[in-house]
């Protein structure tokens, strides 16, 4: 990214403010709502991925620590801190293979078919929330095969977060919903850029001397937001999770059928 514009680099700031705005506003949507505007200014995923990655793993383990540390005082009168790692261990244990399979490939399957899959199911969850009438699978197998399908796409690429999300927000509550997902993310995402150091991708780390002050800022913006959604009624919150998970499966359903 030596070579760009004035114009280039000040597009690229802003983007990730937007990013650091809605990972930490929903605890999801940081990379595949940045990423399709990133590519339009320098189109070079593996130049934005790693920088993305690395974001993820401080802002997600920042405000998880910074949560606790604030709530240490209502855990001691009885309360429970925001992740919930009874269900954390659950989602890893199913999750944990098939995100290995599909970090180092060792199963290949035609992406448009699995993308396909995983946007349709997303945006029927998204309808349901938003409709205030939140779908439930009612199977544990269901949950299960959702799972360890969004445990692979999510090693082949950044795009199995939305059914994930699609499960885990039917078993946690709204206040723990967010910091169980980053905490969940971070694990991922470091499996990931693992992968990436042993591929040789540079992960640009000069750029986050400017890009992470830039998505700081929005960052800040989104914790005040996510906790006026938590202080609103109680349907508020899922109702704009519906909006962006079908904001999210359209997107990548358009993209996937240019693709095909």
């Amino acid at each position: 990214m030596s070579d760009l514009t004035v114009v280039q680099y000040i597009l690229i700031a802003l983007i990730f403010v937007w990013s650091g705005f809605v990972r930490s506003g929903l605890g999801f949507g940081g990379a595949v709502l940045s990423l399709p505007f990133l590519l339009l200014v320098l189109d070079e995923p593996l130049v934005f991925l790693p920088l993305i990655s690395i974001h993820l793993l401080v802002f997600s383990s920042l405000t998880i620590w910074l949560n606790n540390r604030k709530g240490a005082k209502d855990r001691q009168a009885g309360g429970t801190g925001t992740v919930d790692w009874r269900y954390l261990g659950r989602l890893l244990a199913i999750m944990i293979v098939p995100k290995l399979i599909g970090v180092f490939g060792l199963i290949t399957l035609p992406g448009y078919v699995m993308s396909s899959i995983i946007f349709v199911i997303v945006a029927l969850y998204s309808l349901s929330y938003i409709a205030n009438r939140p779908f439930r699978s009612g199977s544990k197998t269901v949950d299960t095969i959702f799972l360890m399908l969004g445990g692979y796409i999510s090693g082949t690429s950044l795009i199995g977060a939305p059914l994930i999300i699609a499960v885990a927000a039917q078993h946690l509550p709204k206040e723990k919903l967010r910091d169980t997902l980053f905490a969940l993310w971070f694990i991922l995402v470091l499996i990931k850029l693992s992968a990436f150091i042993w591929a040789g991708v540079d992960l640009q780390l000069i750029h986050h001397l400017w890009l992470l002050p830039a998505a700081a800022v929005g960052h800040v913006i989104g914790l005040y937001v996510h906790d006026r959604m938590l202080q609103a009624e109680g349907s508020l919150f899922f109702r704009v999770l519906g909006v962006v998970l079908l904001v999210v499966s359209t997107i990548g359903m358009v993209s996937v059928w240019r693709q095909a």
